[in-house]
């Protein structure tokens, strides 16, 4: 795959396999092309996947629900998802509660998204994706606004909440604590693609020193 805006080369002919049941983690400096490689992903196979973008894509004037609710209005009735907009069925409650509740914002559910944190945001996204419930998630650095503390706790949700799991991370530890297979890119390319025992402090920082 290679994805070029304008004259400028975002990734150069990256070669990925990923079969179905992996969990990989992708890491490299900003810049690196994770992001355009995890959108091309997703424009390959949005049929099946569900996304979690790195700013979110909430509406702000919806609430925490709402949002999450739209992950599945595709698989409803215009009758059923206008129902709901107006009033909350109790079995879409019932399923979408404990999303929440696994991720710790169980008592901001019917608060409106403008009226939550950063953090918040970026679990109601999350949230959002579990709740689609597809083969696949991908996600571009879906705990950069997260605590320390939350952050390990979103990332064990999400890798069991999809046969398939690819996430984009800035946190060099969460990736090595999580995934056993990490793609690391730089530059548009695939500097390594390794399980995380051939990983080592001196190829981690030739990944991230400045070209």
């Amino acid at each position: 795959v290679s994805v070029a805006y304008g004259n400028t080369k975002v990734l150069k002919r990256v070669s990925l396999k990923i079969l179905n049941g992996e969990k990989v983690a992708l890491i490299g400096p900003s810049g690196a092309g994770k992001s355009t490689l995890l959108r091309r992903l997703y424009e390959m196979h949005h049929k099946k996947s569900a996304f979690i973008h790195q700013d979110f894509a909430l509406v702000p004037q919806l609430s925490a629900f709402h949002n999450v609710y739209t992950g599945r209005l595709d698989r409803y009735s215009l009758w059923h998802n206008l129902l709901n907009l107006v009033r909350p069925q109790r079995n879409e409650i019932e399923q979408i509660r404990p999303v929440f509740k696994a991720l710790g914002i169980e008592d901001r559910m019917f608060s409106r998204v403008s009226a939550l944190s950063g953090g918040q945001q970026q679990r109601v996204a999350v949230a959002r994706a579990i709740y689609r419930g597809s083969e696949i998630i991908l996600g571009d650095e879906p705990v950069s606004s997260v605590d320390p503390h939350h952050a390990s706790a979103v990332i064990d949700l999400l890798l069991k909440a999809a046969p398939t799991v690819i996430l984009s991370l800035h946190s060099v530890h969460l990736a090595l604590e999580f995934f056993d297979r990490i793609v690391g890119l730089q530059n548009g390319k695939i500097f390594f693609d390794l399980q995380r025992s051939e990983i080592d402090n001196k190829l981690l920082s030739r990944l991230y020193r400045p070209c």
